[in-house]
C-alpha cells in the first residue's frame, strides 16, 4: 500500500515532535546569576545544574516542578546567599554546599519541596535549615559543625499552624556543640506552642553523633509523629517527646542516649538502648496535669505505653523525674532490662504504673513490685554488629504478656510470631539489623 504525500508528511512531523524535546531537560550554567536566569525562564521537569566553585550571591526559585543541583556533589559552594523558594510546588535542590552566612529555608508556600544531598555546615542565624510547608522531604543531607545557639532543623510552619507530613531520613547530624543550657538540638519538630497539632511527620533511619548542643537531639513539640530506625551514638541527648501526644517512637538505636517523655498517649516499643550510664529511659513528670495548646511548662506523660524495649545502662536504667504531676496510668511492660546493681527501676512515689512481663538482670526492680517482673538472666550476646540479642534458650523467649496489639515486628525489622519474646528482639538465627554509619547516611549515601 501506498500512502498518500499528507500521510507521509503527518508522520513525520509526529516524529519529529516525539524525538526533539521543545526545550532542553538539562540546562548548566556557570554561576549564580545565570542559573537565576535560568530559574526565571525554566519549564516544568528541567533540571537545572549549577557548575562547581564558590557562589556568593542568592538565587530566588519562582519555577514549580524544576530540580535545581550542583554539578557534583558537595562541589559548588555558597559562602553567603543562597536559595530563596517562592510559590512554588515540586521543587528540589540538590547537592549544595551553604557554608559561612549562606541559607536554604522552605517557606509555608513552597509546598512539596525535596531538600536532598546538601552539606549544612557551621554556625548560622537561627535554625540552619528551617521547614514551613507541608510535605517536604528532607533526604540524605549532613548537618555538621556548630557552635551556636540554634538547631539544625526546625520544622515549624505557618503562623499558629504546624507543617504537615514532613519526611526526615537518611540525614547526617555531627557536632553539634553549643555550650548553652537549652537551644542546641539537632532536629526540633514544632515548638511548645504548636504542641496539640498533628504534623504527621515521620523521622527515620537518621544518624546522630556528638549531639552535644542540648539535652534532647531530638525534640517533638506536637502531636501525631513517628520516630522510628534512627541511630545516636555517643550524644548528650536523647529522645525527647517535650510536648505534645501521640507519638511512636519504635526501633531505634541509641548508644549512651535515651528516650524521655511528656504528653500523652505515645507508644514507645522496639527501641534497643546500650549505654554506660543511668536513665535509659526517662518517665517525665509534669508542673501541670495536661498542658494548655501554648503553655511551655512540663506536661505530666498520661497513658504512654513502654513495651518490648531492651536496656541496659549501669545503674538505674529505666527512672523518673521529680515535679509535682507524675506519670499516669502509663505502663512498662515486656522489656529486658539489664543493669550492673541496685535498682535498675525508679519510679517517684505517686506515679501511676501499671508493670508486666518485664525480665530483669544484673540488678534488682527497684521501686517496681515483684509482680511485673522476673529477675532471671536474659541470656544476651553480642552479634556480628555489636548488638546484643536474645540467643538460643533464653528465659525471654515466647514469654510476654498482654495484648499490644500494634508490636507485630521486632526491631530488625522482622515479623513476630506466636507469642512474642520479651525485649526489642525476637529471635532468630538471621540478624539484620545494624547500627547506622556515615555511609549509610549523608549526600554520598546510597
Amino acid at each position: 500500500m501506498i500512502r498518500s504525500l499528507a500521510a507521509v508528511g503527518a508522520a513525520a512531523l509526529l516524529s519529529s515532535f516525539v524525538h526533539v524535546p521543545a526545550f532542553a531537560a538539562v540546562v548548566t550554567v556557570s554561576s549564580a546569576s545565570s542559573l537565576q536566569a535560568a530559574i526565571d525562564s525554566a519549564r516544568p521537569g528541567q533540571r537545572l545544574v549549577l557548575a562547581g566553585g564558590v557562589q556568593d550571591r542568592s538565587v530566588k526559585i519562582t519555577r514549580s516542578g524544576i530540580t535545581i543541583a550542583a554539578q557534583t556533589v558537595g562541589g559548588t559552594v555558597f559562602t553567603s546567599g543562597g536559595f530563596e523558594l517562592g510559590a512554588v510546588r515540586n521543587v528540589t535542590v540538590e547537592g549544595f554546599v551553604f557554608d559561612g552566612t549562606s541559607k536554604l529555608d522552605v517557606p509555608a508556600e513552597a509546598q512539596a519541596t525535596r531538600i536532598t544531598r546538601n552539606t549544612y555546615n557551621g554556625n548560622k542565624s537561627g535554625a540552619s535549615l528551617s521547614v514551613s510547608a507541608d510535605d517536604v522531604q528532607v533526604d540524605h543531607n549532613t548537618f555538621s559543625n556548630r557552635t551556636n545557639e540554634g538547631v539544625y532543623l526546625q520544622v515549624t510552619g505557618p503562623g499558629s499552624d504546624i507543617a504537615k507530613r514532613t519526611w526526615i531520613h537518611h540525614n547526617y547530624f555531627y557536632n553539634h556543640q553549643f555550650s548553652g543550657a537549652n537551644g542546641g538540638e539537632s532536629i526540633r519538630l514544632g515548638y511548645s506552642h504548636k504542641q496539640s497539632k498533628s504534623a504527621n511527620a515521620i523521622i527515620e533511619h537518621n544518624l546522630f553523633e556528638k549531639a552535644d548542643g542540648d539535652a534532647e537531639a531530638i525534640s517533638v513539640k506536637s502531636s501525631d509523629n513517628t520516630v522510628r530506625y534512627n541511630t545516636i551514638r555517643n550524644s548528650k541527648g536523647y529522645i525527647v517527646l517535650r510536648h505534645g501526644n501521640r507519638t511512636t517512637v519504635e526501633g531505634n538505636l541509641l548508644f549512651n542516649s535515651g528516650i524521655r517523655f511528656h504528653g500523652n498517649d505515645h507508644k514507645i516499643y522496639n527501641n534497643y538502648v546500650e549505654s554506660t550510664r543511668d536513665r535509659a529511659i526517662v518517665f517525665g513528670s509534669g508542673s501541670e496535669a495536661d498542658s494548655r495548646p501554648t503553655s511551655k511548662e512540663h506536661d505530666r506523660p498520661d497513658r504512654v505505653t513502654v513495651a518490648f524495649n531492651t536496656l541496659i545502662g549501669t545503674g538505674t536504667v529505666v527512672d523518673s523525674d521529680g515535679g509535682n504531676f507524675k506519670a499516669k496510668d502509663c505502663v512498662l511492660a515486656n522489656n529486658v532490662i539489664k543493669g550492673s546493681s541496685g535498682g535498675v527501676v525508679s519510679m517517684h512515689s505517686g506515679s501511676v504504673v501499671k508493670y508486666e512481663g518485664n525480665v530483669i538482670w544484673g540488678g534488682n526492680g527497684g521501686s517496681m513490685p515483684s509482680s511485673g517482673y522476673r529477675s532471671i538472666d536474659p541470656k544476651l550476646a553480642k552479634d556480628a554488629n555489636g548488638l546484643f540479642r536474645l540467643t538460643a534458650g533464653s528465659p525471654a523467649i515466647d514469654v510476654s504478656v498482654g495484648t499490644y496489639s500494634y508490636v507485630t515486628r521486632d526491631f530488625d525489622p522482622q515479623a513476630r510470631s506466636g507469642k512474642p519474646d520479651v525485649g526489642a528482639d525476637e529471635y532468630s538465627t538471621s540478624a539484620i539489623r545494624k547500627a547506622l554509619t556515615k555511609a549509610d547516611v549523608g549526600p554520598s549515601a546510597p
